[in-house]
């Protein structure tokens, strides 16, 4: 899979922090009823392996990956447990060979236009702009713009429900990433209506 086609499931690709497995299975159903079916599982948690293994078990209308992917040992990881593609906060040679190696499509993280260049110097022109408000935000995206054309991002961090429509009209933006689909407090609560209707918001939006 082109990490690109992971845009063509609709504009928002929620980030999600899990610490219970038990939640995995409803919230991921909770999600795709609402229209969003590419789900990003943190490796933040020592949950996190088991709640995408799960989901990728028992939620076939899912495409779940894996998030901060960090490490060779990370991806391989994430590939065991049936992640379909991964996530990195930022970018090193290492993560980009261990995930070809794992036939992992890889979304790797940049904030600078060094790290695009060497990210797209190993044959990434998608990419996620992390941290994304507090790395320039809609400015630095359009100062992008100019020098890499050909780059497209995906930009995550600190984008709200009321903020990623003006991320998305951006010419070089295809997805925005944000965790304001998997509120804690609805998942602490199991409140999976909350999360559907959040989910149906958010494939809703548009530029």
């Amino acid at each position: 899979m082109d990490p690109l086609e992971l845009a063509g499931h609709g504009p928002v690709i929620p980030v999600i922090v899990l610490q219970r497995v038990a939640d995995a299975v409803p919230l991921a159903r909770a999600l795709v009823a609402g229209g969003v079916r590419v789900l990003e599982v943190t490796l933040r948690t020592p949950a996190a392996l088991a709640c995408i293994e799960a989901i990728a078990r028992e939620v076939p209308d899912a495409i779940v990956g894996a998030g901060t992917v960090r490490s060779a040992a990370d991806a391989r990881a994430a590939r065991d447990a049936g992640a379909r593609f991964a996530v990195s906060p930022g970018y090193t040679g290492e993560v980009g060979a261990a995930c070809r190696d794992a036939g992992l499509p890889l979304l790797p993280g940049v904030a600078t236009a060094s790290e695009v260049m060497r990210a797209q110097a190993d044959g990434y022109s998608f990419l996620k702009f992390f941290p994304a408000t507090a790395a320039g935000g809609i400015p630095m995206l359009r100062a992008l713009s100019g020098p890499f054309p050909d780059v497209a991002f995906c930009p995550t961090g600190g984008i709200t429900a009321e903020t990623a429509p003006q991320f998305l009209v951006l010419s070089n933006v295809r997805v925005v990433g944000g965790s304001w689909l998997t509120p804690a407090d609805a998942l602490d609560a199991g409140d999976w209506p909350r999360i559907t209707a959040l989910a149906r918001e958010a494939a809703a939006l548009r530029g």
